[in-house]
């Protein structure tokens, strides 16, 4: 009997030690005020707001808002399609950690992140409405589900690591990086002189190349949307010229006679005809595309065709 209440008294006492040691970060006040940041948190609001429109979610507060699940919950639901068995309004405190436990589970799990070091969030954080993890969350979910988004770069914040011990208190300062600096393929490309930015492209890591290719892609399926089109596979989609005039109709804000051109295109010279028409209206737009001609684009060239998507991505991005 003795020996069990001093068992129980241990691990009473080593519960209140491991809640005694506690590690912390804080966002230096004075940062809080750093118009980069302050622009990167509206970015993020009017990012959350703009997915979750159909829903009629509106978020105001990035500290406020995000600490129960709910508009966690939906942002996968939208992003990734994923539909996970848990209540959508958790009201207790208990229900709400659980809640986030699953959410945050499933959505590490979507964006990779197999190392737990490479993680700067968990359920106590974004529960805690701890601004930092809250960012570093967010940033890393746009990066995954939505790379177009065009947030402010090279976001820097410093922060104080706070340990609290039975030893008493140690603080360090550092700076951690929130965005990086205008490093992207897509800027990289933009700066390039002399050269095509897509011929350069091409020369690139894999991994690069497929992550612009994803960006060409959700800026052509968000401006399509209206029409009810999605674009599946930018190599061969565009071959018959269809889709290409279409987009360049949205974007350039014009309409196009069906009788211009050919709908359904069922041989070679209607698809020629249409690639050569798409080609012109960006002629006449001020749209100039070095080295392209209208057969490259119907015999699938994926050069070619990146050329001319990237004009149009880098003439219209952010409009």
């Amino acid at each position: 009997m003795e020996s069990d209440i001093f068992e129980k008294h241990k691990n009473e006492d080593t519960l209140d030690r491991q809640s005694f040691l506690e590690r912390r970060k804080l966002i230096q006040p004075k940062c809080l005020e750093d118009p980069k940041l302050a622009k990167l948190k509206e970015t993020l609001v009017d990012w959350i707001n703009s997915t979750l429109n159909p829903e009629h979610i509106v978020v105001q507060s990035l500290e406020e808002d995000l600490y129960d699940g709910l508009v966690l919950h939906h942002l996968l639901t939208r992003l990734a399609g994923v539909h996970l068995p848990c209540e959508d309004i958790a009201l207790s405190s208990p229900a709400q950690i659980c809640k986030l436990e699953m959410v945050l589970e499933e959505l590490d799990r979507r964006l990779g992140l197999q190392d737990s070091s490479q993680i700067k969030w968990n359920t106590k954080l974004i529960h805690k409405k701890d601004l930092l993890a809250t960012l570093h969350l967010l940033v890393a979910m746009v990066r995954c589900f939505q790379p177009e988004v065009d947030l402010p770069s090279n976001v820097k914040v410093e922060v104080v690591e706070v340990e609290v011990s039975s030893s008493g208190i140690k603080t360090d300062v550092h700076t951690e990086v929130l965005t990086e600096g205008s490093d992207t393929c897509s800027d990289a490309l933009g700066n390039a002189e002399g050269e095509d930015p897509i011929d350069q492209l091409l020369r690139l890591e894999a991994h690069k190349v497929n992550t612009l290719k994803k960006v060409i892609l959700n800026f052509v399926n968000q401006s399509m949307s209206s029409l009810g089109l999605q674009v599946a596979d930018l190599d061969t989609q565009f071959a018959d010229g269809v889709i290409l005039l279409l987009l360049i109709g949205q974007l350039e804000h014009f309409f196009i006679p069906l009788y211009e051109f050919n709908l359904t295109p069922v041989n070679h010279a209607e698809m020629l005809q249409n690639v050569t028409l798409a080609l012109n209206l960006l002629t006449d737009s001020g749209l100039q595309v070095s080295s392209v001609e209208p057969q490259d684009i119907v015999s699938q060239d994926v050069t070619a065709t990146l050329k001319i998507l990237y004009a149009l991505f880098r003439r219209h991005r952010g409009k």
